[in-house]
């Protein structure tokens, strides 16, 4: 149901309640819904059950009285079919054909606008996700983050929000200086497990090529860096470290860049501590009366904001609690302006909500409870050939981004070059495509398979067939005429399902961005491309008769523009052939 229709019917309940509640203190709040099971017609209203108790009424009564005076109302004769009563007062709704079809004609006006909203009013937003640290290649996990949060900021800046994509680097840290020494001993000669191998190093081989380039006297930068060049002195530690880090940071910008992400701002942690901004917050939070001093250590009253202890600030050795920038760098994404901020993280992160949101609060500075939002992901298991991929060979730990987007590429034939946009595109759906905060499998061999079994696949398939179609047709697409056309004859159980998919399109990008849950946009897209395949197997397009030809087209034509606008918007191409 497209939105101006969903206006208008809340506006025939409105004109069918009000003489019911006349004289009451009721103001009913109209709800319409999709019924689950499309045969009990196109819209559900439970308006009747809220009023009949307080009206001392029977409940279907009521709602034979509400849809009585809606079915009498001459404006509702060309949106409203019919109207049923279900159960205890449910109100069903079927729309009339006409109004079923419009959404052809909306899709085909709006183009890749359709679904589009200014309902955000150009409010800022800052979406922080991804955020690594610098100290080795990106993980699957990081992949996850990097797919629901670019989705996330697609999806807020279509619905008229000001998005900042911002990546927060962890750059400062007992991590940090773990990578230098890492660095230290193999440009020392040493490798794991020989004697002087630092106990906490990283045992990667990319830290064998940090060390060989920082020997070589290689110049790098990252994205939004200056260059460093290495020393190529092992015992000046700093010079390892900046260029380790510089090193590391371009490693990753090949990662996202290899992902199609690309963000707006990136913040370093280190600006936190140059610029003042850790120790004014916690002197601030000192002032306040929020800390306390307990065997050498500094520490939040955190209990007093609904956490389950209070934790420490800074430690007896005289350093902070990884927290405590935390909350420094989002009082200054409070400062920058941003008063809607949400971060995309791994579920590991769940303890370190309440601190940082009571460390804001404590501050008093007019942040509000649940600032900011967080998006928590669980971890990603990764299947190949039938079995668990726990390591890579180059990071040495784990598997890395890199390494799942070139696996989903698959073989590239002898003289060809190699396109990672398969790969690209099956990361992206697949990591979507579930939940942010259940676990999630990821299945190589499916992700190369060719079949109605992989996800991207089917759906990208749906938008290559359609252009398969119009290909036969052979015809130049005007939407503009496509618009025009008399669609009434579209109206087969099959082209019903489709058109109605279609309408939900809209309502189900509200949903999406009200639950934080671009999952929504990858289930939605397989089912409308279930529902395209069922209609292609269901229904010829090309037949001789010109007027159903024509409306069939302009149907496929609507579909593949909301398919083409979905995948875009969680950066997943379109091919036209497969």
């Amino acid at each position: 149901m497209l939105a101006a229709q969903r206006q208008r019917i809340t506006e025939f309940f409105q004109a069918a309640v009000a003489p019911l509640v006349a004289g009451t203190e009721l103001s009913p709040n109209i709800v319409l819904e999709r019924p689950r099971d499309p045969s009990h017609g196109d819209v559900a209203c439970n308006l009747a059950m809220q009023i009949a108790k307080p009206l001392k009424k029977n409940p279907r009564e009521v709602a034979q009285a509400l849809v009585d005076a809606l079915l009498a109302n001459p404006a509702a004769k060309e949106l409203v079919a019919s109207a049923e009563i279900a159960g205890p007062g449910f109100i069903n709704l079927r729309l009339t054909d006409a109004s079923r079809q419009a959404v052809v004609k909306t899709v085909l006006e709006q183009g890749a606008a359709y679904g589009q909203s200014d309902a955000g009013g150009n409010e800022p937003v800052i979406i922080e996700f991804v955020s690594a640290n610098p100290t080795g290649p990106l993980h699957v996990g990081h992949g996850r983050q990097g797919a629901l949060g670019d989705a996330l900021s697609s999806l807020y800046q279509s619905q008229g929000y000001a998005v900042t994509r911002e990546f927060y680097y962890n750059d400062a840290g007992v991590q940090i200086a773990t990578l230098a020494t890492s660095v230290q001993a193999r440009a020392r000669g040493l490798k794991p497990g020989v004697d002087g191998w630092p106990e906490s190093a990283y045992n990667g081989d990319y830290i064998q090529d940090i060390a060989d380039d920082f020997l070589a006297r290689k110049t790098v930068a990252a994205s939004d860096g200056e260059p460093v060049t290495g020393s190529g002195n092992v015992d000046d530690i700093e010079s390892i470290r900046a260029f380790a880090v510089a090193y590391l940071r371009r490693e990753q910008d090949l990662d996202l860049q290899a992902f199609g992400v690309k963000f707006d701002n990136y913040f370093l942690e280190s600006s936190l501590y140059k610029d003042g901004k850790v120790l004014s917050t916690v002197d601030a939070l000192v002032k306040a009366g929020k800390t306390y001093e307990q065997e050498g250590a500094l520490w939040l009253r955190t209990t007093d904001y609904r956490d389950d202890k209070d934790r420490v600030m800074k430690k007896s050795d005289g350093t902070f609690t990884y927290f405590v920038p935390d909350v420094a760098y989002h009082t200054v994404k409070w400062q920058r302006g941003f008063k809607k901020a949400i971060n995309v993280q791994g579920s590991d992160h769940h303890g370190t909500i309440a601190r940082v949101r009571a460390g804001l609060q404590a501050l008093n500075i007019g942040i509000p409870e649940g600032y900011p939002d967080y998006v928590l992901h669980k971890m990603v298991t990764v299947m190949k050939n039938g079995e668990e991929v726990k390591i890579s060979k180059r990071a040495g730990s784990y598997v890395t981004l890199r390494d799942l987007i070139e696996w989903s590429t698959g073989e590239t034939p002898e003289g060809q070059e190699r396109d990672v946009t398969r790969g690209r595109d099956a990361v992206r759906f697949f990591l979507i495509s579930r939940k942010a905060d259940t676990q999630f499998v990821f299945d190589v061999d499916l992700a190369l398979a060719q079949s109605d079994e992989n996800p991207v696949y089917y759906v990208q398939y749906a938008h290559a067939r359609i252009c398969s179609v119009l290909n036969q047709a052979q015809m130049n697409i005007d939407e503009t005429a496509l618009s025009n056309l008399d669609l009434s004859l579209l109206t087969s159980p099959r082209e019903a399902a489709l058109l109605a998919k279609l309408a939900e399109y809209p309502e189900m990008l509200q949903k999406a961005l009200e639950e934080l849950g671009p999952h929504h946009v990858a289930f939605y897209l397989r089912d409308l491309a279930g529902e395209l395949h069922s209609y292609y197997n269901a229904e010829r397009v090309l037949v001789d008769d010109e007027a159903l030809k024509m409306a069939r087209i302009a149907l496929l034509v609507a579909t593949r523009q909301v398919l083409r606008n979905g995948l875009a918007l969680i950066g997943v191409s379109s091919p036209v052939r497969m």
